[in-house]
Parts: structure tokens; C-alpha cells; sequence
């Protein structure tokens, strides 16, 4: 994807203020062998490219005074209740160095599987991004999981896939996340349980509080003098 950046003269409180009033969001672009740059974007703009999952997840072209350069977006601060983006981070990208960075998780085929088809089971999507170490040029946009092979309360992990050539995945301690799993209904989960609570409720006995209601004897009447 590509934007277009200004340069931006001024810095602090009060001048990112009057930036924001008249549409333009301040933000800055740092890393590599130069000083951080002070950029501006038009906000609109801005506000529909971080709608799109390719802006957050992919290496940028960024055209500042002619010049393009690639950068990835690093941080974004939005407004507290407002629509409105107050600043936003991007970082450059040396084509032979290798970067850290979350990629969204796609997936296909569940419909087609064994345990939606057959088994009419649930498919839950743990793991929405992963976190990959990669060169520039092998950045994945997305990374693609074919869930049709999925059985009957089964489940698809990392070591099912192969990741895309040149990616490695950034593991954190975790040996092998789940990425998606096949459940069966909470309906037929359920119905046992049901059916053992009304069985038990039919053989309680009959009484308030679940007893039977114990017989005192009547009292005697006082003898008559």
C-alpha cells in the first residue's frame, strides 16, 4: 500500500492541536541511519487506510517531498471517544535487515470439513495473528490455514501448517498454539445434564423443601377437674 506524508515543521502540544483543527494528523517516522523525521497526513485518508488489515500487517510506501520509502506503521493513538486519530508511528524498513511483526491469520475450508459437514461441529478460531520474524521482502500479508481436513472435535496447530518461505515464527515459550479447534454443539452437551436433573427432580419426594413433612402428634386436652 501507499500514502502520502508532508513534512511538519512544528512540534509540541499546542501546534499538534492546531494541526489536528484543520484536518491533518501529526506523527513521526524513526529507525535506520537517520534522524526521526515530523510528518503530517490528511486525516481522512488516514482514517479509511486503517480500516484496511493490509495497512497494520504489510510494508508501506510512503511518498515524502518526491521521495518513496518503505516504513511500517508501529503505533496509533486514537482519540478516546471521538472518531479521530491523534497521532500515528511508522517505522523504516532496511530491505537487509530482519523485523518483527504480528500477521492476521486467515481461514478457509471449514465448511467443507468432516467435523461441520458430518459432525455439524462448531469451529472455533483461537489464534487471529502470529507473530513472525522475516526479511522485508517475505513479509506475508496474511498467513493462510485450510481448515477442511478438520475431524471431529479436532484441532489444527502451528506444526499443521507450513509457513510461508523465509518466515519464522516468533514462539514466546509456546511450543505449538492451537490455531483453531472443532467442538461439538452446547446442545448436545447439555441434554444429558438435563435429563439426569429432571429424573432426579421426578424422584424427590413430595413435600415442602424436598421432605416429607413429618406428623407430630395432636396435643392432649387438658384434664377436667
Amino acid at each position: 500500500m501507499k500514502f502520502v506524508a508532508f513534512e511538519r515543521a512544528k512540534q509540541g502540544t499546542g501546534a499538534s492541536r492546531r494541526l489536528r483543527i484543520t484536518g491533518k494528523t501529526p506523527g513521526i517516522v524513526y529507525g535506520g541511519d537517520v534522524e526521526p523525521q515530523l510528518i503530517e497526513l490528511d486525516h481522512n485518508a488516514l482514517w479509511h487506510a486503517l480500516k484496511k488489515e493490509a495497512f497494520h500487517s504489510s510494508v508501506l510506501e510512503m511518498e515524502l517531498g518526491g521521495n518513496v520509502s518503505k516504513v511500517l506503521l508501529r503505533d496509533v493513538q486514537y482519540h478516546p471517544f471521538r472518531q479521530l486519530v491523534q497521532h500515528i508511528d511508522f517505522q523504516r524498513v532496511d530491505a537487509k535487515t530482519r523485523m518483527t511483526l504480528k500477521v492476521p491469520v486467515h481461514f478457509k475450508g471449514e465448511e467443507e470439513s468432516d467435523a461441520v459437514k458430518l459432525d455439524h461441529n462448531l469451529v472455533n478460531h483461537v489464534t487471529t495473528e502470529l507473530e513472525v520474524n522475516c526479511l522485508p521482502t517475505d513479509l506475508p500479508e496474511f498467513i493462510e490455514v485450510d481448515l477442511s481436513g478438520l475431524k471431529k472435535n479436532g484441532t489444527v496447530t502451528l506444526k499443521d501448517i507450513k509457513l510461508p518461505r523465509g518466515v519464522k515464527w516468533v514462539s514466546h515459550g509456546k511450543p505449538n498454539p492451537v490455531l483453531a479447534s472443532a467442538v461439538s454443539p452446547a446442545a448436545e452437551e447439555e441434554a444429558p445434564a438435563e435429563g439426569a436433573a429432571a429424573a432426579d427432580a421426578a424422584a424427590a419426594p413430595a413435600g415442602k423443601g424436598g421432605k416429607a413433612a413429618a406428623k407430630t402428634p395432636a396435643a392432649k386436652a387438658p384434664a377436667k377437674k
